[in-house]
């Protein structure tokens, strides 16, 4: 027989969930706003999407990009669709979903590729400040419509606003490698 009322089943028959175990709602962000819960990058709806558009960038349709980043740990090359943004007469790439595994491959190595279409360029990456972040994820934000979730800001938000959440979405500068590229 259970000893307190935390080892007792509940009306379903259930352990109660154990103090250590996170909520399975989203965790407040820093200032306080609810970040949505993370995409499930694993499952078969979001990896047919990712195919689409992958399928869609290798053609050269739209303004999806491959971003190749070399694995940290395997060296072995991964792929992942990304949108770039021009902002200031520079190239831009920012992570809508937070430190994913492209942005840990990215810092780790200090380079990407991008492909669009069968042009393939390589970037040295500089990860940019909340001040400089800020503006460019407010122009993401007005480009990107499936990812304007993730923000807490609005197309229509000041970029002061964006530069608030600038921790949650890396933003990097594209520096191009050699003179042929963009």
């Amino acid at each position: 027989m259970p000893d307190s009322a935390a080892d007792r089943p509940n009306h379903a028959g259930q352990q109660p969930p154990a103090d250590n175990v996170a909520p399975a709602t989203a965790a407040p962000a820093e200032g306080g706003e609810t970040a949505p819960p993370a995409p499930d990058f694993h499952s078969l709806l979001w990896r047919a999407g990712d195919a689409i558009v992958g399928l869609l960038a290798r053609v050269g349709i739209g303004p999806i990009h491959l971003l190749t980043t070399r694995g940290r740990i395997t060296g072995r090359p991964h792929t992942n669709p990304v949108v770039p943004v021009e902002h200031d007469g520079r190239r831009w790439l920012v992570a809508p979903y937070g430190a994913v595994q492209w942005v840990h491959n990215a810092r780790a190595a200090g380079r990407v590729s991008l492909r669009h279409g069968r042009v393939t360029h390589d970037y040295t990456i500089r990860e940019a400040s909340a001040d400089e972040a800020g503006p460019v994820l407010k122009r993401y934000v007005a480009l990107a419509s499936r990812t304007r979730a993730r923000f807490t800001a609005t197309k229509d938000s000041p970029a002061e606003e964006f530069v608030a959440e600038a921790h949650r979405h890396p933003v990097f500068e594209l520096i191009a490698d050699g003179p042929g590229s963009p």
